[in-house]
């Protein structure tokens, strides 16, 4: 593995996010009901969307949203969405870019970070535990909400 690094979201490396893979099951998890809900009112000055890089290929996004002002709570301070290519999961650079995301909440004066998913085989519950979430409820969707203390 080179150097992983972030690199906002531009129209250079919009192509190559868009063709991330997942995993054999795992396409039924990316956008959980919430998060579709909540897009019609995602103001885009507030999103933080970046490109991860692994030497000069890309091998995954991730996307938050930092809104003081947001209706509710779960979506102030989120990871929106994270995707790592199929062929370099495992190799710890979902937890290098949750990290960045963490650091970038911090900076920006929040205590936590919150993620909403949806629970099931294949799901991304054991990646959100190991990086730090600790589940703190369910939408009404039946949704899990979890919260990383920064």
């Amino acid at each position: 593995m080179a150097e992983l690094r972030l690199e906002e979201l531009s129209a250079s490396t919009i192509v190559a996010v868009n063709a991330l893979t997942l995993k054999p099951g795992q396409e039924q998890f990316v956008a959980p009901v919430s998060y579709a809900v909540a897009a019609a009112v995602v103001d885009p000055t507030t999103s933080w969307q970046r490109v991860i890089l692994d030497g000069d290929e890309v091998v995954g996004f991730i996307q938050g949203n930092f809104d003081p002002n947001a209706p509710q709570e779960e979506f102030r301070s989120i990871l929106w969405r994270i995707n790592v290519d199929a062929d370099d999961q495992g190799r710890g650079i979902g937890t290098f870019a949750v990290e960045a995301l963490r650091s970038e909440a911090a900076k920006r004066g929040f205590n936590h970070l919150d993620v909403i998913y949806e629970p099931g085989e294949s799901g991304p519950e054991a990646f959100f535990l190991r990086v730090g979430f600790t589940p703190v409820g369910e939408t009404s969707y039946g949704e899990t909400i979890a919260e990383l203390a920064l």
